[in-house]
């Protein structure tokens, strides 16, 4: 993708207009790192923009963007990528499912911001010829970089170059006034301060400090996209600690919050309160690792709170799992989540401390349970809260030990019988019929049962001829 962006910028120059790699693409590349994206900024208006280049979408015109796809893309590719009306929401706004490159280039044309009234889009847009006017309207310093990439030039007006040197986060002019015009420029503050390893500039910080309220300004779906990535990019816990040392995490997710200074029987948490107990989950995620398994290990204890309670002989979370499975798919639905990213969530919460129980199921019971979707993240998010506890990992040991010894055919066996069978052996559809192949899937996992005819013998046992129909 980066020869493809080089050469927009030497066709937009052929045609007489000046353009430059800005933004995320040169930080990465100053850094050594491969960028996710590229994008070009220049002075041609959209409409020059999309005459240069015919095969463009226009997803943000009127913000001065055009996405011009590469060559190997298929449209849909582009389609689903770029939905939104703005740059900020081209970038921020699609679903995370981990670093992911972009089938286009995006092109914006220099310009100027002025009023954000709704805290989110300029109330008015004029595009420039000046490239100063246009870095001194973005965000972060660190992100205001302009590179010409045939000469391998690079234009720094807000001193980013110096802030990559210092490892420092440092929003482009006046803090306040960039967190007014984007409340989500807090939440990327945080998060990139994460993903590099840097801190905060102070009066970046404290601005983010005051302004901390208006992150309810921000739709729920782009603050769900940050936090995904702050939980999957490798530095999770930092993330954490950043978000409730600014003030923002108690707004985005007090649930979280909540569970600081909640205490925790030291025989099986010797490591401190749940808050404590979950920066050390999210420290050690793996990474890369899945939005799924991150809100997973986030989100496991948040029922213990509200179910905190010291008993006479050691403190106690009657209940937890359940309350937590409810806390969490309000926050799901709060935060927009797919379907199936809740789902999977809600069974990682509802399932983790199951685990405790797996040396004493019986083979059905432990066969369905290792049948899950997904269950390499169960698995995984048990090892993460051994780890950050007591770390005991007996339970997954064994686990692990019992998957590999166990064919694919004994965990997900094709069934002896069918509901065809039952009828035509005499017995009534209905809700029996459920009861009578789950009970003969346990014998056949449980290896009681090998054959149909078995599993016949096993019916007129099990279950009564006044079960069937009278002939």
């Amino acid at each position: 993708m980066k020869d493809f962006a080089i050469a927009i910028v030497r066709r937009l120059r052929e045609s007489g207009h000046q353009a430059y790699l800005v933004g995320g693409c040169v930080r990465d590349l100053l850094l050594g790192r491969e960028p996710d994206d590229f994008d070009v900024a220049t002075d041609a208006p959209p409409h020059d923009v999309m005459r240069i280049f015919p095969e463009t979408y226009a997803v943000g015109a009127q913000f001065g963007v055009v996405l011009v796809p590469h060559p190997a893309a298929q449209p849909s590719d582009c389609h689903s990528q770029a939905k939104g009306s703005s740059a900020a929401e081209t970038r921020a706004s699609s679903p995370v499912l981990g670093h992911q490159h972009k089938a286009y280039v995006e092109v914006a044309t220099f310009r100027c911001d002025v009023g954000y009234s709704d805290g989110r889009h300029p109330d008015e847009v004029r595009f420039s010829r000046d490239p100063r006017e246009d870095v001194e309207r973005r965000d972060f310093t660190i992100n205001g970089l302009l590179l010409d990439p045939v000469t391998n030039e690079v234009l720094d007006f807000v001193g980013g170059q110096k802030d990559l040197q210092a490892g420092l986060i440092r929003a482009i002019g006046e803090p306040e006034r960039r967190f007014s015009e984007d409340k989500l420029r807090m939440l990327r503050a945080v998060r990139f301060a994460a993903r590099f390893g840097y801190e905060i500039d102070a009066g970046t910080f404290d601005a983010i400090r005051k302004l901390a309220l208006g992150i309810h300004q921000v739709s729920q779906e782009r603050v769900r996209d940050e936090l995904t990535r702050m939980l999957t990019e490798g530095r999770a816990r930092l993330a954490f600690e950043l978000l409730e040392e600014s003030g923002l995490l108690p707004q985005v997710l007090p649930e979280i919050q909540a569970m600081k200074g909640v205490e925790q029987p030291p025989e099986f948490h010797p490591e401190g309160d749940v808050f404590i107990h979950t920066l050390l989950l999210l420290e050690r995620l793996p990474n890369p690792c899945t939005p799924t398994l991150a809100w997973g290990a986030l989100l496991h204890d948040v029922g213990k709170p509200p179910t905190f309670r010291r008993a006479p002989d050691r403190i106690r979370f009657d209940g937890h799992v359940d309350v937590g499975v409810k806390m969490s798919e309000a926050i799901c639905a709060r935060l927009r989540f797919s379907n199936d990213d809740t789902e999977q969530i809600l069974a990682l919460i509802h399932n983790h401390m199951r685990f405790g129980d797996v040396q004493r199921m019986k083979a059905s019971t432990f066969k369905k349970f290792i049948r899950q979707p997904r269950f390499d993240e169960h698995l995984e998010l048990h090892r993460l809260d051994c780890e950050s506890s007591y770390r005991n990992l007996d339970s997954y040991d064994f686990t692990r030990h019992q998957i590999a010894s166990l064919r694919p055919d004994a965990i997900r066996p094709v069934p002896l019988i069918s509901g065809d069978d039952l009828i035509a052996a005499g017995y009534v559809p209905g809700p029996l019929f459920k009861e009578i192949l789950g009970a003969v899937e346990d014998a056949q996992l449980e290896g009681r049962l090998c054959t149909k005819e078995e599993a016949m013998r096993f019916l007129q046992h099990e279950f009564p001829q006044a079960s069937r129909q009278e002939s």
